[in-house]
């Protein structure tokens, strides 16, 4: 218990740790971010300015040489200038599309969402009044576009290797489990087979006596079927082997077997073909599956109501459907069912389902589900074969 408490513990404080990591990171990404924005912005206003005075001096003829470099040495950012008669000059846009005023209008309210706009001014020397030349819109350069969608990649990056650690987790733990009941069912089938023998010795022992022979027919019949049992619990682990067999035979003997065997107060039906369907199956593996399937229906009515098995064929596969007139469920519990430990009874480990499901679907390739259910009225199970 310690242990489990433990380890819990150490699981926390790592998810805690990477939680932690994880908004370092992003934090760090932002304050990158805002900070690489503000020095491009400090570049822009040194670029209005020289652009500013790239004018004044062309009016004046009298242009700096720096201030040219500056102007044609900046090619990061996209940009826009419009001068007061609404002109359009470019710099870093698209080529063939320089012309378009009403792409370069969009353009504009893009830049005007990402950067304020920059006004193309300088003063005049004669008059010493603040002489406004245009406005500059410019918008973010590629490398800050990429830095905008790095915490975003990276969040992806870290929910896919969260996910690849969950998957492996869970596959590892289930990998586990099986082993766990398989080891289990091998482990039970072992310990009923000593028993088993002594119960058949005893039989021949009791056919030399004056017995009623009905009582030892009935002493067999249950002796093969703790043999079944067990044969069944080993084959848990191992790959089954399968073989041509009819499955609508198959089906009727394992109905006639629990028909025998349950409460009289449950009215029996099977509805089956005359012709004969053949399938790939494990004959002790099928047989447990309708034994589960009848059982939980059974369970479900309380022991009184009405069951019907039917067998329907058609080209490609066979159904068999097992209806009862028990409970029903909701529609949120018809996967839960099959979920290992899933259980409604007060007794038992919620094991039959989810061994149904993995001995249909697994080992026989076919499928297993609640065709339908009505709280109150009842429900139907479905096994799907294909047909050989």
């Amino acid at each position: 218990m310690a242990f489990l408490k433990s380890r819990n513990t150490i699981r926390w404080i790592l998810i805690l740790s990477s939680f932690i990591i994880i908004s370092l990171i992003l934090w760090n990404t932002y304050i990158f971010f805002q900070r690489f924005k503000e020095e491009q912005r400090v570049k822009m206003d040194i670029w209005a300015e020289a652009q500013a005075e790239f004018r004044q001096g062309f009016l004046n003829d009298n242009v700096n040489p720096i201030v040219e470099k500056v102007i044609v040495s900046d090619s990061l950012n996209p940009k826009i200038v419009v001068n007061t008669n609404n002109e359009y000059s470019t710099i870093n846009i698209d080529p063939s599309r320089e012309n378009d005023t009403t792409y370069l209008k969009k353009l504009i309210t893009k830049f005007e969402s990402e950067n304020t706009p920059i006004e193309l001014s300088y003063l005049d020397p004669q008059t010493n009044e603040k002489v406004i030349v245009g406005t500059l819109y410019y918008g973010n350069s590629e490398v800050l576009n990429k830095l905008k969608y790095y915490p975003l990649a990276l969040l992806l990056i870290i929910l896919l290797f969260a996910a690849v650690v969950y998957l492996f987790y869970r596959s590892s733990k289930n990998a586990t489990q099986n082993k766990l009941w398989s080891g289990m069912a091998k482990e039970t089938a072992h310990q009923i087979g000593t028993p088993l023998s002594s119960l058949v010795g005893w039989t021949e022992i009791l056919k030399s006596e004056n017995i009623n022979p009905d009582y030892i027919t009935e002493i067999e019949k249950d002796i093969s079927r703790l043999q079944t049992i067990t044969d069944r619990f080993s084959k848990i682990g191992s790959i089954p082997k399968l073989k041509k067999a009819n499955i609508v035979e198959e089906t009727i003997n394992s109905y006639d077997y629990l028909k025998a065997r349950s409460s009289k107060l449950i009215d029996f039906e099977i509805i089956s073909p005359e012709s004969k369907h053949y399938v790939l199956l494990n004959k002790q593996l099928y047989s447990w599956t309708i034994e589960n399937l009848v059982k939980n229906a059974i369970d479900a009515m309380k022991g009184k109501g009405e069951l019907k098995v039917a067998i329907i064929p058609n080209d490609k596969d066979v159904k068999i459907q097992i209806t009862d007139t028990g409970k029903g469920m909701s529609k949120s519990q018809f996967n839960k069912i099959f979920e290992p430990g899933h259980t409604s009874k007060q007794r038992g480990w919620g094991l039959g389902l989810s061994l149904a499901k993995r001995i249909i679907e697994e080992y026989h390739d076919g499928k297993i589900k609640v065709l339908n259910s009505e709280i109150g009225k009842g429900t139907t199970m479905q096994i799907t074969l294909k047909q050989i």
